[in-house]
């Protein structure tokens, strides 16, 4: 039985982790558990799965759970997370929150042996660089739960294979893929969240609807993988079955088909290289199904190339489009500015921003504060 410890377990991404968990018995023990302010939905988490360590970010909350949980071991904010990365007898590390609270974890974890189970975007994002060059150095692998990032391990079949040319991520386009620009400037919160094939958070929901999404899954692609920036593609695939593909030297394809679903990916992850019969086993039915790829339109949605510029940029240029982006993105759903209002917002700070090569990790997090101060 492999220990298990999950950051953000009420999110979609934790609470789908915990499904999978609970359905592939007697292989893996939840021996942690970190959450934000949902007390109500991590009680119920504890009383299922019986955890030796929780996390939780409001210290007043604390009392209440130990009078309950009185074999738990409670800890708060983000010096919980950083506890909760410590503790000797895990095994895997699940990153399932959202921003950037978890990156120092993410690195405490590595510098403790432990592998890393990564659906959290801004960790590679922001600082790709120095948590991959962590990883190599601790020998610990980084596994990857998104669906696109999962397919394209599962096709190279080991990390560093010699005969792959170019990788290439698969989009279903988003809600607004058929309409026009001026449509989308009128287009609310509810309707940008009405994603045509994937259920889950609001924020990454309406990245899909501005393609930032898979612009960032290009950038973690390249930390992943070691791909050159010209070598990873995208294609949109409104169907969303093939998650991702991979071109190999010889001219031939392999791609890694399933249901639109979030559980494979994260059993992949935690079972890696074996494969268990899980939730979803034999729900894909190969027949009668029309796949279909077309080539973005830049011009329609200019995000897309801008975010992966500013990873082929570097240095600080992620952080300032990362920051900028999920501002504006809360700003949209809180109906504070309109859907293209969020381009705009993200042009004018990578306009006005000097880079910085090579930052370090206080500089990471000094220009991702400013940035969040000043758009407020």
């Amino acid at each position: 039985m492999k220990n298990v410890i999950i950051l953000g377990s009420t999110g979609s991404i934790g609470t789908q982790t915990l499904e999978v968990i609970e359905k592939l018995e007697n292989k893996f023990n939840v021996l942690g558990l970190a959450c934000g302010s949902n007390v109500e939905l991590v009680k119920s988490q504890i009383e299922k799965f019986n955890p030796k360590y929780v996390s939780i970010a409001n210290q007043k909350d604390i009392v209440e759970l130990q009078k309950e949980y009185k074999n738990t071991e409670f800890f708060y904010g983000k010096e919980g997370l950083l506890e909760l990365s410590k503790i000797k007898e895990n095994d895997i590390l699940v990153v399932a929150t959202s921003g950037i609270v978890s990156v120092k974890a993410v690195l405490s974890a590595i510098e403790n042996k432990k592998t890393i189970a990564l659906a959290n975007k801004e960790t590679l994002v922001m600082a790709g660089d120095i948590v991959m060059k962590k990883a190599k150095e601790n020998n610990v692998s980084i596994l990857p739960i998104d669906s696109e990032h999962s397919a394209i391990l599962q096709c190279l079949n080991k990390i560093d294979n010699p005969y792959a040319k170019n990788l290439w991520i698969t989009a279903s386009g988003g809600p607004f893929r058929n309409n026009s620009r001026e449509e989308m400037a009128n287009f609310s919160a509810r309707e940008a969240l009405n994603h045509p094939r994937w259920a889950m958070g609001k924020k990454i929901t309406v990245d899909c609807a501005t393609l930032v999404n898979k612009g960032l899954e290009v950038i973690e692609a390249h930390h992943l993988y070691n791909f050159s920036y010209d070598n990873i593609k995208v294609a949109i695939h409104p169907q969303s079955i093939v998650h991702s593909l991979v071109e190999f030297a010889d001219g031939s394809f392999l791609a890694q088909m399933g249901v639109p679903s979030m559980h494979i990916p994260i059993q992949y992850a935690l079972s890696y290289p074996e494969r268990f019969e899980g939730i979803k086993t034999n729900s894909f039915n190969i027949f009668n199904q029309n796949l279909e790829f077309f080539e973005p339109d830049n011009q329609k949605f200019p995000l897309l190339n801008l975010t992966i510029e500013c990873g082929k940029l570097g240095g600080i240029m992620p952080v300032v489009l990362n920051a900028a982006n999920e501002v504006a993105v809360y700003k949209f759903l809180e109906g504070k500015i309109n859907f293209l209002d969020i381009e705009k917002t993200i042009i004018k700070e990578i306009e006005s921003a000097k880079n910085i090569l090579n930052p370090t990790l206080d500089e990471i997090f000094e220009v991702d504060k400013e940035i969040r101060k000043r758009l407020g």
